[in-house]
């Protein structure tokens, strides 16, 4: 099956039949585009784009999801801004939450590395580099994401967590397998989701039935009823055969709809009468065909106030939410952050070094709010492992690789390096505006929270040490951050 059901479709891509592994390349310029493409594509099937939109489009168009991506910060429309960056990166790994994305990027600050690190890329190499660093770099990671299909296409899944909170989901998970009825998982990203919904069904008397995970946040709205239902040949355009659907392909099996809150209202209702009845029609089609599919929905939003928004149908959410399993941010999970440290040295050992952590180490690794949960965890465990092998790592060297450890001190140096220079110089030019430089800095303190938190406003409030209705009235002042 295509991914994500889509029909093939041509996208710009360079293949060879030596190369087997995909690789997006994004930056807005061409001459690296070309520079690089030439010497990449001598290694891997490249998809190339100038821009963010044009890279989900490009890959979106290709036979097969890239397991690689080299993507530049500075993306048109605001290629002097990170903004167009940090938002690929959470596309791409929306699309393949075990894609690995690499920055390329001159804008390496500590705080744009950091940055993009905590919400899932794997490496941040500057501009310029050299090839033989980035090939080297590429393949690193390459082995580790065929480490990770492996470990996904082991039957057995293993929920890590000894917490209370993971010892009720583990529960859930036992209680709710065998039951007919739909399980909605909510919970920020990272936490998770997905390694619930495949335990449900490997729990289940269905395990041995197919288990299909579809992000609905990922295919184009236009296609998505017909990879969901069906249609039949000429349909519409581009229709030139018939397709079942996803619905009728799965069987018995499991259905995990990841990303329910972006469906389409259109499609909402169509979902509520498959799973109250089982009914639903192929498009072009009048005969009435029936379902037998478990569904599993999953979301980062909190879809009861997406309903009191008017962008999620109340009775669909009642029928989703029948049995429901809440994940925890890992912050909240206490020593299970060791736990994860040890199944993730474990499980990169024969490509990542083991090392240990001393008692200061232990004591940051214990209070690191973790901002992007799991999938950060385990993405620091991989720098870790690969910058001190074999070693002992200190308070320090952790500190260097979180985001939330860069202290207000840290910044206010950063930014007195660049005052000293730039706002005398101002001043004597008549040029300086201190009011618009507050106002940049904390427009970008507010964006970034919100960013790290899913737009969460009450954890991004407490994240910026402000009360809630503080950081509303200041982002209507500011506007869209």
């Amino acid at each position: 099956m295509p991914k994500n059901g889509q029909q093939n479709m041509s996208a710009k891509t360079d293949t060879s039949e030596n190369n087997t592994v995909s690789l997006l390349l994004v930056d807005d310029d061409p001459l690296i585009i070309e520079g690089l493409g030439f010497i990449l594509r001598k290694q891997f099937k490249l998809i190339t784009a100038e821009s963010r939109h044009q890279a989900i489009d490009n890959v979106n168009q290709a036979e097969e999801l890239p397991c690689l991506a080299l993507i530049d910060l500075g993306l048109p429309p605001y290629p002097h801004k990170p903004d167009e960056g940090f938002a690929l990166i959470r596309e791409l790994l929306s699309l393949q939450p075990n894609m690995k994305v690499l920055v390329l990027s001159g804008q390496d600050n500590d705080v744009n590395i950091q940055h993009a690190l905590t919400i899932g890329a794997v490496d941040f190499i500057a501009k310029p580099a050299e090839p033989e660093l980035l090939i080297a770099r590429l393949k690193h990671h390459q082995r580790l994401h065929e480490i990770d299909q492996q470990r996904d296409a082991q039957k057995s899944v293993s929920i890590v967590g000894d917490s209370v909170v993971m010892q009720m989901v583990n529960n859930q998970i036992s209680q709710f397998a065998d039951s007919p009825f739909p399980v909605l998982i909510e919970g920020p990203s990272g936490t998770g989701k997905e390694l619930v919904a495949r335990a449900l069904h490997e729990s289940s008397k269905r395990s041995s039935e197919p288990y299909l995970a579809i992000n609905c946040a990922a295919i184009a709205p236009e296609l998505l009823e017909a990879q969901l239902f069906g249609h039949a040949k000429g349909a519409f355009t581009g229709a030139m055969q018939e397709h079942k659907g996803f619905f009728m392909e799965i069987g018995k099996g499991t259905l995990l709809l990841d990303e329910i809150g972006e469906l389409p209202m259109a499609l909402q209702g169509k979902l509520l009468r498959v799973i109250e009845s089982g009914e639903f029609y192929r498009i072009g089609e009048t005969k009435e065909l029936r379902s037998q599919a478990r569904i599993i929905a999953a979301t980062n939003k909190n879809l009861s106030e997406e309903v009191k928004n008017e962008n999620f149908r109340n009775d669909l959410y009642h029928r989703l939410s029948i049995l429901k399993i809440e994940l925890p941010a890992l912050n909240l999970r206490g020593d299970d952050v060791f736990l994860l440290l040890n199944t993730f040295i474990e499980a990169y050992a024969d490509t990542v070094s083991p090392f240990v952590l001393d008692d200061g180490a232990r004591e940051l690794w214990q209070q690191y709010d973790y901002p992007g949960n799991v999938r950060e965890l385990r993405n620091i465990v991989i720098r870790l492992g690969t910058k001190y092998p074999g070693q002992s790592v200190n308070k320090e060297q952790l500190s260097a690789e979180l985001e939330t450890q860069l202290s207000a001190n840290a910044l206010a140096e950063n930014a007195t390096s660049v005052s000293d220079e730039i706002i005398s110089q101002k001043i004597q030019a008549n040029d300086f505006d201190l009011d618009e430089l507050l106002g940049e800095i904390e427009s970008r303190s507010i964006r970034i929270a919100l960013e790290m938190n899913d737009n969460n406003v009450s954890k991004a409030a407490k994240a910026l040490k402000i009360n809630r209705t503080t950081l509303y009235s200041r982002v209507q002042k500011l506007g869209s951050p």
